[in-house]
């Protein structure tokens, strides 16, 4: 059993990289302050990790990101994409959108675009939304 007062970080034991730390911490958390990234990102929209730059156009898809099947079974979803592969997503992790803009699909091609940083999160993005129910069959 764990004490109440255990901290489950041990700390930095390395006093250069502690002291960097706490610089770092203590310019960040003034009032008023806020880390570049930060102000980056508010300017950009939602910049660096988050996706920033152009949207892809996906009216012309490698075979890779062009679906062809969704399967569902219980919380899962199976991707198949026109170069044969297949690839499982729990259902919290594949998000189902959609783009009718210029850049967005073609009518009954939907994309599958990576989103997650580990390869576990994607968007699959369809052209209008009476096609996410066409396409998604449950099948266990």
């Amino acid at each position: 059993m764990v004490p109440d007062n255990a901290m489950p970080f041990n700390g930095i034991k390395d006093a250069r990289v502690r002291a960097d730390l706490l610089a770092f911490l203590k310019q960040a958390s003034k009032p008023g302050a806020a880390p570049e990234r930060t102000a980056q990102a508010q300017r950009d929209g939602m910049g660096g990790m988050m996706g920033g730059g152009p949207d892809p156009n996906l009216k012309k898809l490698e075979p890779s990101m062009e679906v062809r099947t969704i399967t569902y079974c219980r919380d899962t979803y199976r991707v198949t994409t026109a170069d044969g592969k297949t690839r499982a997503f729990w259902e919290r992790n594949l998000r189902l959108k959609t783009d009718a803009g210029k850049d967005g699909p073609q009518k009954g091609v939907p994309a599958l675009v990576a989103a997650g940083m580990m390869g576990e999160r994607a968007d699959v993005i369809f052209a209008a939304p009476e096609e996410i129910s066409k396409t998604i069959e449950t099948r266990c």
